[in-house]
């Protein structure tokens, strides 16, 4: 578990570092309420898969795409570690078994709440999703807004990545990616 006060003292050095004063009202106690935050959007790296699972994986006959769309996701840019926030849509078609279906936003957070770029936290959850339910393919494609991009920097307001990763037959057959594609607009 992450040492809150190592997180909080962090925090008064980089507040008083910019030169703020701590003894201010308002500040007085935002290292820990900071550090109780960071805790809280990172933690993703205190989740063990199993645990997220808790077994719901259940028998199918079904072999038809199952699809969770518009998931909200937020994480943190490892690379300024400034919050990126958008939405991912995951698909998959069962072989044999299913996942409950609050199971897949958990695995979404699970990942997202961890420091990170989007490109690998597509990947990261298609390759999970695959994993647990043995699926004939996984898609997932991620919206989002980047604060990183929108704060600082281009400064651009409007723009919005959108990435996928495509496994099994999302990858090799074009008609499944494109119904995928079409069932999610």
């Amino acid at each position: 578990m992450t040492d809150l006060n190592d997180l909080r003292d962090s925090y008064a050095k980089i507040i008083e570092t910019i030169g703020e004063d701590l003894t201010r009202p308002g500040l007085v106690d935002t290292p820990l309420r900071a550090a109780k935050a960071f805790e809280f959007i990172t933690g993703g790296y205190h989740q063990d898969l199993d645990e997220v699972v808790n077994e719901a994986l259940f028998p199918s006959d079904s072999n038809e795409m199952v699809i969770v769309q518009d998931i909200e996701l937020y994480s943190l840019c490892e690379h300024h570690l400034l919050p990126f926030v958008g939405t991912c849509h995951v698909a998959y078609i069962p072989n044999g078994m299913v996942l409950g279906l609050s199971k897949v936003a958990r695995v979404v957070d699970m990942f997202a709440r961890r420091l990170q770029i989007q490109e690998n936290l597509a990947t990261q959850i298609a390759t999970t999703i695959e994993k647990v339910t043995g699926a004939q393919g996984v898609g997932v494609i991620i919206e989002a807004k980047h604060m990183c991009m929108m704060m600082r920097g281009v400064e651009k307001q409007n723009s919005i990545m959108k990435t996928s990763a495509m496994l099994g037959v999302f990858r090799s057959s074009q008609t499944t990616r494109n119904e995928f594609l079409s069932l999610i607009q």
